[in-house]
This record gives C-alpha cells, structure tokens and sequence, in this order.
C-alpha cells in the first residue's frame, strides 16, 4: 500500500480540530485507511498513513484532507468546473504521427491565477512522485509534466526525433546537452540515481518523444525531465500540465487528480482551462474502437454508477435501509444518490476522484466504511458445509507417503510441456488428437498440457547431473495430466479431462527392470490389489491372499503382460500392468514400467540406465 507523509499540524489545520494521536488513528480506522507511524522531521511531527493502492486521490495532504472533511460532514465534495480560453490557440498541442512509435498519447490541462505557498507547491511535487510510483507504474504507463506557462510560448507540439536532434538545457544542468548525452549522463551520474531507472523506457528507441513550444523550446522530454525554461516554482501563477502515456485511460486519471487536488488554489477556485490535442494521424486508443483525431481535455463530468439495493445489503452483510445509503455514499464523496421509485436501485455521482469506483461492489464497500465496520453484527451461518478432502487427493498423499519410504524423492514438474517432450523425446508418436495445446504459446518449451508426468520426471533427473549416482537416484510424483476426451451426455462438455497419475524413477549404473518392478508390486500390495493366479500362483494361493480375498480386504487383482510395442523401452524390457476388480472378468491397463530406450536416455542428455514406472490411480479412489 501506498504510504503518504503529511505534517500533523498542516493536515489538522486543514481539518479544523486538533486530534490526539489516538483519536486520529481511530479516524483514519472508520475511513479504512491505517496511520503506520509518527515521526518527527526538523521539528515537525510527521504522519505516515497507509493509503489504499486504488484510491489516488488521497496521495497527498490536500485530497487526504478533503475526504476526511467529507466523511466527518464538515465539507462538501466541490463541482469541478472546467472553462475553454477565449482563444485555444496559444495551448494548443499538435501530436505528430511519429510519436505513435513510442508514446502515442498525451493529454493537458492549465491551472490559471494559482496562489501557491512553500507547502503547496511540495505537496503538488509530492502527488507527481506517489502517482509515478503507483499508477503510472514508475513511468511506463503515464509520465507527469508540470510547468510555468509565463516563461513559454504556445502553441505546442508533441514529436518524437533522433535523440542527436534534440538538444536542451534540463533541469539539473546550466550546459545545452542532446538527449542521448542527457541519457548517459543519468546512467552514470550518481548525483542523478534517482532517475537513471527511468532511461531504460526509451533509451534503446531510435526517436525520443519530446514537447517543444512556439519557439523550439524544449519544454519536457518525457518520461525523463522537463527543460529549465519551463520551470516550476511556488511563484508560479499559470501552471501548464501534460501527461505523455502509453494508455490513455491512466493518463486521463493522473490528470484529472492533479488538476482536482489543486484547483483549490486558482483564483476562481475548483475551475480548469481545457487545452485542445490535436493529432496530425488519427490514433486508437486501447479499449476504444473509434479512433480519435482531436480532443479537448480534462473532462471532469462526473458518471453515475447504479448498485441493486438488497445485493448491498447481503454484501456488507447489514439490513441498512435504503434511504441511509443515500446519506453514507455522500460521506464517501459519491453523492447526490438517488433512489427510484420502490428504492431497489441506489443510483450515486461518481466524481473524477473516485476512478476507484468500478462496479457495485465498490460502492457496497464504501457504504459499509461509512456505516462503521464495528455496527456489523457478527452471525452464524444458517448452514453448515464441513468440508474435507477430496478422496483422490487422500489417495495421494498415502501413497506419497509410501513411496517415499522406499527411498524415493518426491518432485514437483510444470503442468506444461513441449510437445518433442511430450511424445517425440519418449520415442511416442503423437496421434494429434490426445494433448490439449496452447493456441499462441510464447515459448516452445510450453506448448501443450502435459498427458504424462514421465518428460517432467527424466527432464529433473537430466537438469541434476551433478548428484552422486553410485546408490542410484529414485524421483517419484503423483498429479495431474490433462486428457482430450469428449465428454459423455449431461456432463460439462470442455472436450478434456484431469486424470491422476503416479510416476516414478529409478536411475543408476545398477538400475534394471527388476528395481521398479519390486515398487510396482508394494504399490499393489498397498491399493489391496492381489496377484492374479495366472500371473502368480504361488502368491495368488497363499493363506495370505486367500483371507484378504475372502474378507473383502482386496479390491480387485493384477498381473503384468509384456510390452515389446511401446518404443519408450528396451526390447524385451517393458511391461503393462493390468487390472481387473474380483467381480468383473475383462483387465483394464493401469499403466506400464521398464528400462527406456538408449534413444530416450540421450534425448534428455542422460548417460546411464534407467527404469521408470507411470499408471493412472483413479480406479481406486474411493468415495
């Protein structure tokens, strides 16, 4: 979250009371804000309050104090008011088409007849640095540039050239520099640290957006600095503002913030002079399907926004009546609110403060802020839902634990893989029509969903080359793989399903196929399955077998067929296992084991034997 620093005694004299430290942090509790710390600065005390990341508008003292003023009752939210010059002209920016390589938007707004103080011109400052942190995503989305319209001339033009052809003196600088030595000089420079991050957005293009005035001024190069000739200071009367951005929808939000916070201090107090942007090439901005040519900005009309009365209500989880919210959402700055006529619909203003406000949830929250959390009764649910684990994932977990104590390492693989992983590398052709792919994978390394743990299990064991392998390494996993399967009648039909799997590695100089076949066998004796009497016939007629047979104790029975098919494997080394419950009379394929391939093995760059083991377990979750 967001933390904002403002002098105690100045935000109290914005509030008109003196709070102790107890009865400000219970204030800013209510407003769902939190004051993190208390700190004394050159004889100042300092309050440091946590503000909601969405919420832009409390960045800094003049929008924080605004809110609290509201929330108390002591203030009304101001109608921000927004008058056009009598002639445009001279504010006017004409946008140029190449600027749509690297920044293509940018919107204004001139502040007239301002009475800053030393304070008020920090704060202002201050808001441009918290929105450049949060918003404008340190200066990627939106860069901020305020300056002093009497020492420029309009109209303005926004273009973006050779970074040799643009040359400046910068703020920070009384020497004329090009915009690439200006770059380098903040990259190197430890005096300018603070802003070498910022040269890394456009440092590698081969144009640099720039503003000039009438007079081939440069006024800002953005996102980086503005020029000298434009500089701000608290005797700064017209103040010009513009947002270069690669979204427009942010850039407009930063604006009309700053713009909101300190038209306080204009003449004619809460009132904006527009500045007509003028585009030489129509642009499209993200989310619009009509592209725009001119605009003029900042528009602060406010929107009204709609939430269903009862759905509020059984949000916050209170009875409040309706005509109550009317009320609460004018403390929260979204007022006037209406109902209609049977007062199911709370329709509230939203200002151009509050972009926060996107849905309805959103004012059910700020409904609840102002009814007071405290004033919600706890209940009881009317039902009671235990829950409890999923059968399939009980299953697993007994049999992670078993497995691991016969000396096997559990891994943890990505559900996606390639698809040579997947089918070529394990010597398996791909039917086309059994891995779920990605439609615009951004690696290949992703490119379809996995429909067996075994590429994830080898590729581990060939990624970690560097363990000792003189007892031999044993990795084991159980989850998921993802199926195309189209789906039988009244069933979801998504055209895939989730199969649980286990697979499981041994690998070594002495690995062979009896080392996984010992595993297989546990795991069966673990699942209650006996072996099959055409299989085994000693183990299938010992007392042993007959009783758990007999009591019900077993689930069914397997037994192994050879496997010289499947290419994944040694001739001759390769089995599948099946099985059957006691009652049914045909065998089903559980999975297989074996020896792999030489040709596997040098596929994921392995050098010495092994033998590995996958089947499904989904035949015996029990319910």
């Amino acid at each position: 979250m967001p933390v904002v620093s403002v002098k105690r005694d100045s935000l109290f004299r914005e509030l008109g009371k003196e709070y102790t430290e107890e009865e400000f942090d219970q204030l800013c509790f209510d407003y769902g804000i939190e004051l993190d710390d208390v700190e004394e600065e050159e004889g100042e005390v300092i309050y440091k309050i946590d503000i909601p990341a969405n919420r832009y508008d409390l960045l800094c003292l003049e929008g924080l104090a605004r809110a609290l003023n509201v929330f108390n009752g002591n203030e009304k939210l101001p109608v921000f008011k927004t008058v056009a010059p009598a002639d445009p002209g001279p504010t006017r920016i004409t946008v140029h088409k190449e600027t749509q390589q690297i920044r293509p938007f940018v919107v204004s707004a001139v502040l007239r007849g301002l009475n800053l103080t030393e304070e008020s011109y920090r704060s202002c400052l201050d808001l441009q640095d918290q929105l450049h942190r949060n918003l404008c995503r340190r200066r990627t989305l939106v860069a901020i540039g305020t300056h002093d319209l009497d020492n420029i001339e309009g109209p303005f033009t926004y273009e973006a050239l050779a970074p040799e052809d643009i040359r400046f003196v910068h703020l920070f600088e009384t020497k004329e520099m090009n915009a690439r030595e200006i770059l380098d000089d903040f990259r190197v420079n430890p005096e300018r640290r603070a802003l070498k991050p910022y040269t890394d957005i456009i440092y590698d293009s081969p144009v640099y957006p720039v503003i000039y005035d009438k007079n081939r001024q440069v006024v800002s190069l953005p996102p980086i600095i503005n020029g000298s000739v434009s500089k701000m200071s608290k005797d700064t009367k017209n103040m010009f503002i513009e947002c270069t951005a690669t979204d427009m929808t942010k850039a407009k939000i930063v604006l009309n913030t700053i713009v909101a916070m300190f038209a306080r201090y204009c003449d004619t107090p809460e009132c904006v002079e527009t500045v007509d942007v003028v585009y030489n090439e129509p642009v499209l901005p993200g989310g619009s399907t009509e592209p725009i040519s001119n605009m003029t900005c900042p528009d602060l009309s406010t929107r009204a926004a709609d939430a269903d009365v009862a759905r509020v209500q059984s949000t916050i989880g209170a009875e409040v009546p309706a005509q109550d919210m009317r009320q609460l959402v004018e403390r929260m700055q979204l007022g006037p609110a209406t109902l209609n006529d049977d007062e199911t619909v709370l329709t509230v203003t939203v200002p151009v403060t509050r972009s926060d406000i996107l849905h309805e949830v959103d004012i059910a929250e700020d409904i609840a802020i102002a009814y007071g959390y405290n004033n919600i009764v706890k209940t009881v649910p009317v039902s009671h839902r235990p829950g409890k684990e999923l059968p399939v994932n009980l299953l697993s977990d007994l049999l992670r634990y078993e497995i691991s104590r016969q000396g096997y390492m559990e891994c943890m693989t990505l559900g996606l893989c390639s698809l040579d992983e997947n089918f070529k590398y394990l010597n398996r052709e791909d039917p086309g029509n059994l891995a779920v792919t990605l439609a615009n994978p951004k690696t290949i390394e992703f490119q379809c969903v996995r429909t067996s743990l075994l590429p994830g299990v080898v590729k581990t064991l060939g990624e970690n080359m560097s363990l000792k392998i003189s007892e031999g390494i044993r990795l084991f996993e159980v989850s998921d793989v993802v199926l195309r399967d189209p789906r039988t009648p009244g069933e979801k039909d998504i055209g895939c399903r989730n199969e649980r799997h286990l697979a499981a590695l041994h690998a070594g100089l002495a690995s062979s196929f009896e080392t996984i076949h010992g595993l297989v066998d546990r795991i069966m004796q673990v699942l209650s399955v006996v072996p099959a009497k055409e299989y085994c016939p000693e183990a299938h007629d010992s007392s042993l077998v007959q009783t758990l047979i007999s009591d019900g104790a077993s689930i069914g029975e397997y037994k192994l067929v050879s496997r010289d098919e499947d290419r994944m494997f040694f001739p001759g080394r390769g089995a599948t296992i099946m099985w059957k419950p006691h009652d049914a009379t045909e065998y089903t394929e559980l999975g297989s084991f074996g020896v792999l391939h030489v040709e596997v093995l040098q596929n994921f760059s392995i050098p010495f034997p092994c033998t590995v083991l996958e089947m499904t377990i989904e035949p015996f979750v029990r319910e």
